[in-house]
């Protein structure tokens, strides 16, 4: 690794890294609830070579080998077993968002943990942020560590950055220090638990910025992973009634099974508490402002890549006390919050029909080209 990625806060399982830079010193000691390993206990021997599926750049992949870097202080080693394929991947590959290559893709994943110089517990199972953080930056001191000035993520890392096991797409990840990391329960499958990392510690993010729930008319606009599990996280969370909208018929029906009380096909809702926007349309965009009631507040959390200006009527927002925001990443809290909703009522949603594969490493060129049915193709990496 690279001296730029030693720089950042240890990673804690269950745990969020400290904010404030005179606290800095606690982040480098265990993550709570973690006890050092029995010094009988056997250790497995930490590999020296990880193998990998490089993006070329366009749709081109190659098989590799990498070498494995000796960890520093703060850095883990991660066994991964099962990974995840994002929308954001497929929209690199398709050339529709930039990104570093050659690079190891990937950012949600679930594994083990394999040598560790962070405090971590070996043969612990777990799933990680998708940010490196600093720790001492403005944005990372005021609670806005998402938006770090020397933010590194996990699978946008070129090989040549000094971070080359970087993505889930691979055998080994290393996790510098600043990466959140999380304990899954048992009772989460691999396949689920890997979509903590992005899509659902996400949305636990955009409903903490939405506020609290408790008895809201909440509006879901746009239903692929993240709007599924912003429709049943907000009915988790105590809301009266989840109105859902996608133009795909599917996206509806899965949303029905996720737990959302009104489907809408062509008539948006209006004077709604919260809404939730996760498609990154313009349409989207619009129909959640002019749903907003008086005191209403719309998030926004799809709009990642440049697109069409949306108009706001300032009078309508100040006269009727209306709130906009947006969301883009999350806190190490969240990935904690993901988990716990994975364990407790997310593991009801329809899970069967929102994960397509699983596939192997070799199957990923295809299926970028091609993709599966669902909203997540499962890679199985065991």
């Amino acid at each position: 690794m690279s001296d730029d990625t030693r720089t950042a806060p240890a990673s804690g399982a269950l745990t969020e890294p400290t904010s404030v830079a005179a606290q800095a010193a606690d982040t480098l000691s265990a993550p709570a609830g973690t006890q050092p390993a029995p010094a009988d206990r056997p250790r497995p021997t930490t590999p020296q070579t990880a193998d990998a599926l490089v993006w070329l750049g366009g749709e081109s992949f190659e098989r590799q080998t990498i070498a494995v870097p000796t960890l520093g202080v703060g850095e883990s080693l991660i066994r991964l077993t099962t990974a995840t394929v994002c929308g954001s991947d497929r929209h690199t590959v398709a050339g529709h968002r930039p990104g570093a290559y050659p690079s190891v893709l990937g950012h949600e994943g679930v594994g083990r943990v394999a040598a560790t110089q962070a405090g971590l517990t070996v043969g612990d199972r777990v799933v990680f942020a998708v940010t490196s953080v600093c720790g001492t930056c403005v944005n990372c001191r005021r609670g806005l560590s998402a938006k770090c000035a020397q933010v590194a993520k996990v699978g946008h890392e070129s090989t040549a950055s000094g971070w080359p096991l970087s993505g889930t797409y691979a055998s080994y990840i290393v996790l510098p220090r600043g990466v959140a990391v999380a304990v899954v329960p048992d009772s989460v499958p691999d396949a689920v638990a890997a979509t903590a990392g992005c899509a659902v510690a996400t949305v636990m993010a955009v409903l903490d910025a939405a506020g609290d729930l408790t008895d809201r008319r909440v509006f879901v606009n746009g239903l692929g992973m993240l709007g599924l599990t912003a429709v049943a996280a907000a009915k988790s969370r105590g809301a009266a009634e989840v109105i859902a909208f996608d133009p795909a018929p599917d996206r509806g029906r899965l949303a029905e099974a996720a737990g959302a009380d009104t489907i809408v096909t062509a008539d948006l809702p209006g004077d709604v508490d919260v809404a939730i926007e996760l498609s990154g349309a313009e349409a989207g965009v619009r129909a959640c402002l002019d749903s907003l009631g008086i005191g209403g507040t719309a998030v926004l959390a799809g709009s990642v890549s440049p697109g069409p200006q949306v108009a706001i009527d300032p009078e309508h927002i100040v006269r009727g006390w209306r709130t906009i925001t947006g969301v883009h990443n999350y806190e190490p809290h969240h990935l904690v919050q993901a988990v716990d909703f994975l364990a407790g009522d997310g593991a009801d949603m329809p899970w069967e029909d929102i994960l397509g594969g699983p596939i192997g490493l070799d199957d990923l060129p295809a299926e970028f080209a091609h993709p599966s049915p669902g909203l997540r193709t499962v890679v199985d990496l065991s």
